[in-house]
């Protein structure tokens, strides 16, 4: 039996291997409208993203328990520390469920950790609204410009990768 490959079926085959190949990179430059939120802080204040528009804001989905996650908390500090003169705001999004971890219990690996940055507690509609129906993974970081775009989502935590993100930005 003899196979023949037409150039619409290599053109099919070739885009699809790019595709999947796409799809496992770590850094993803995308430019779409922010969604808006109202989350609420470790205060019980509710903290929208509307409120940072014309900064640019780091919104980094994470959890305690995820070691990836911890990571990447002190280059977030430094990267607040660093750029915060310069506009930048680090919103760190809770992705604990509060019924196994408490405020308080959050409140003090704040402070254990040193964060310097607002830590929000998540919501449903908010993952909803940033991940839509792909799979979520954590440490998940979006990049937002001072127009509320999100210019770039980082999967995973990279040393130096959302420094690099905000070269041009800020």
């Amino acid at each position: 039996m003899r196979f023949l490959f037409s150039p619409k079926i290599v053109l099919i085959a070739v885009l699809s291997l790019f595709a999947v190949f796409c799809g496992c990179e770590k850094d993803i430059q995308i430019r779409r409208l922010a969604p808006n939120f109202s989350l609420k802080n470790l205060s019980g204040d509710d903290i929208s993203l509307e409120k940072f528009r014309c900064k640019v804001v780091i919104l980094d989905f994470w959890a305690t328990w995820c070691p990836p996650c911890r990571q990447s908390i002190p280059e977030l500090i430094e990267l607040q520390n660093k750029y915060k003169d310069k506009g930048l705001v680090v919103l760190g999004i809770s992705m604990d469920d509060s019924d196994q971890t408490s405020n308080n219990a959050l409140q003090d690996f704040k402070q254990q950790y040193r964060i310097n940055y607002t830590v929000l507690w998540s919501g449903e509609r908010v993952v909803h609204d940033f991940f839509g129906s792909e799979q979520m993974a954590i440490p998940t970081m979006f990049v937002i410009n001072r127009e509320g775009e999100i210019v770039a989502k980082h999967v995973g935590y990279r040393p130096g990768a959302l420094e690099k993100s905000l070269k041009g930005i800020l």
